[in-house]
């Protein structure tokens, strides 16, 4: 088993890796990691391939007597690039797969952007069957084409093909900052700006927390997913015939309430919340298809990810940096 592992120095990336070298299950398969920007050590059972899924040799040098493929590389809010690494790296990376005399399983990381997540009202939980709905921007869009390409190469070639779309990953202390009213505020939104700026600066220093509303004027719901399950989820899916041409929601059994944070870390660390009313709508992906077909189930909690996102503290040598935009 040689496993093309794309984007293999995100934050997916090197979790996957070290999950799968960890796992008794794959002890004898070795890694291919195809980087881009960023170093990755190569070990005996891990080798290094450098460059962009945009260009077609490259990815056919990649591919040589691949078995499987975890496709994670993506961009976000990159107009300059998207095309060309998301819609056209996956469309090249899908040509060699598919005439390749190895190949057994491309597994594709999917978004809840292809759906819309929190940009549009749901009347119901959110089945892999809700229709594709891209929010405004290049990303969403690219998530979009991703998951429609992968299913009709699934079609037209019989590919077994399957993608895992997860909501927002969060790592170490990841969901803290995400809730920050300073700069160092973990992506969107981005709740200094949604505040007077006095107020925003005390809120950062006390460590208030936003209590964000939906449309409907209740406490949102989103959804998140914990980089560790996914990973649990990938490794399940590795060579199950239940996932052939399968589409999995993986995310958390329930969304984030942000009404249920506030509570949360009032309770369990005293810090007072703000209500801050927004045109987003609740919404809640429903996983059960993955716990059904992969025998699968996400070990966090709403007060796990709490817990583990404030308990976390990081080395001199774990700075907290964002790789991308938007």
């Amino acid at each position: 088993m040689l496993i093309l592992v794309t984007g293999a120095t995100g934050k997916v990336g090197r979790h996957f890796i070290a999950g799968l070298l960890d796992d008794a299950r794959f002890s004898k398969a070795r890694i291919r990691a195809l980087c881009h920007n960023r170093p990755y050590a190569e070990t005996d059972r891990v080798e290094v391939v450098r460059g962009s899924i945009a260009d077609r040799d490259l990815v056919a040098r990649a591919l040589a007597g691949v078995t499987h493929v975890v496709h994670l590389a993506t961009c976000k809010e990159t107009p300059e690039s998207v095309m060309d690494v998301t819609v056209k790296g996956l469309f090249w990376l899908l040509e060699e797969f598919r005439t390749s005399a190895t190949a057994r399983q491309f597994i594709l990381i999917g978004g809840d952007a292809a759906i819309g997540h929190f940009h549009y009202r749901h009347d119901s939980p959110i089945t892999e069957r809700a229709p594709h709905q891209a929010y405004p921007g290049c990303y969403a869009l690219s998530k979009v084409l991703e998951e429609v390409m992968l299913e009709q190469y699934g079609l037209q070639y019989g590919l077994n093909a399957c993608c895992l779309r997860a909501p927002w990953i969060m790592e170490k202390d990841d969901f803290k900052y995400s809730l920050s009213f300073g700069d160092d505020v973990f992506g969107a939104p981005d709740w200094k700006t949604l505040v007077p700026e006095p107020d925003a600066k005390r809120y950062a220093r006390d460590g208030t927390v936003p209590l964000l509303r939906d449309a409907d004027g209740r406490p949102l719901k989103r959804n998140f997913v914990h980089v560790d399950d996914l990973v649990s989820a990938i490794l399940a899916a590795i060579d199950s015939p239940r996932a052939v041409r399968q589409l999995f929601n993986i995310s958390m059994d329930r969304p984030v309430d942000y009404g249920e944070v506030a509570a949360y870390l009032a309770r369990s660390r005293g810090l007072a919340s703000v209500d801050i009313q927004s045109q987003f709508h609740s919404n809640w992906m429903d996983n059960s298809k993955a716990k059904y077909l992969l025998d699968w189930r996400p070990g966090y909690d709403l007060e796990k990810l709490i817990d583990s996102a404030w308990q976390y503290e990081r080395s001199e040598n774990d700075p907290r940096i964002v790789w991308y935009p938007g």
